[in-house]
């Protein structure tokens, strides 16, 4: 085995695939540019520290479960109030997380305010943040069927290894006593570790439709917002409802056709 083969399989043992795979025109590129050793190592070092983060950043976006067509790429702001968007612009460098802030996404349906979330947690995964997505109403169910197996505080443990969870359509379904109570609990588990992040058609003052008794209602809210930030999109047109509304005006006329009106959009 010559000198080369013996390095290539060496760098491959040690786990260093990308100085593998580039060591040959690192080399080449090195003797044609008049290299130092230095220089040369350097390169391919940087080479494979930005294959493992792009690795990393990959296994982040398959396991967290994030629309991926979500982005801020196809996200429109200019559509969103002047605070919200300086409070988006603040959210989006991803220090709330290491500081265990939440986000709350609150406005009526239609406005884009699962679009924005996830495209904040598209960004903390690029910056190498775990991240987990889900419906409440999924993950409540996952959390009560953990419950009645008695392994509740291993399901919890689970979550805990994503520094932000994002909780999409919280107070959308109506959760009975024991999602209350699941919900109650997850909250209380990451109130000042971890984050969370929100959307939600209802006002604080109706979060009792979610957690039914007062008090809990109050504690619950007192844990997501004492640290936080609230996205207040409450003011905000439906894009959904304006799209349908362009279409119809588009389309041919016809006597038949459900309106924009009669046909209220889900949330977003």
């Amino acid at each position: 085995m010559n000198r080369y083969a013996e390095l290539t399989t060496l760098l491959r043992d040690l786990k260093l695939q990308a100085m593998a795979d580039h060591v040959s025109d690192v080399a080449v590129k090195a003797v044609r540019a008049n290299l130092s050793h230095e220089a040369f190592l350097y390169e391919l070092a940087r080479l494979e520290q930005e294959q493992r983060t792009q690795r990393r950043i990959d296994r982040l976006r398959r396991e967290s479960g994030v629309p991926r067509e979500k982005t801020f790429a196809t996200l429109d702001l200019a559509g969103f109030p002047p605070v919200a968007r300086q409070q988006v612009e603040r959210v989006r460098r991803g220090e709330f997380v290491a500081q265990a802030v939440n986000v709350v996404a609150v406005g009526p349906p239609g406005v884009g305010k699962s679009h924005l979330l996830a495209s904040v947690a598209h960004t903390l995964m690029q910056q190498g943040v775990a991240v987990l997505w889900s419906s409440t109403a999924q993950l409540m169910q996952r959390l009560l069927a953990a419950k009645r197996d008695l392994r509740l505080p291993q399901e919890l443990a689970k979550l805990d290894r994503f520094a932000c969870l994002v909780l999409d359509d919280i107070g959308y379904v109506q959760h009975d006593q024991d999602e209350m109570e699941v919900l109650f609990t997850l909250l209380s588990e990451r109130y000042e570790r971890r984050s969370v992040m929100l959307s939600t058609n209802l006002v604080f003052s109706e979060w009792t439709r979610i957690f039914k008794h007062p008090l809990t209602t109050v504690a619950a809210i007192d844990r997501v917002v004492h640290h936080s930030v609230i996205l207040d999109l409450t003011g905000m047109p439906s894009y959904r409802a304006q799209a349908a509304r362009a279409a119809q005006q588009a389309a041919p006329a016809t006597t038949d056709a459900p309106t924009v009106e009669e046909v209220p959009p889900p949330d977003a």
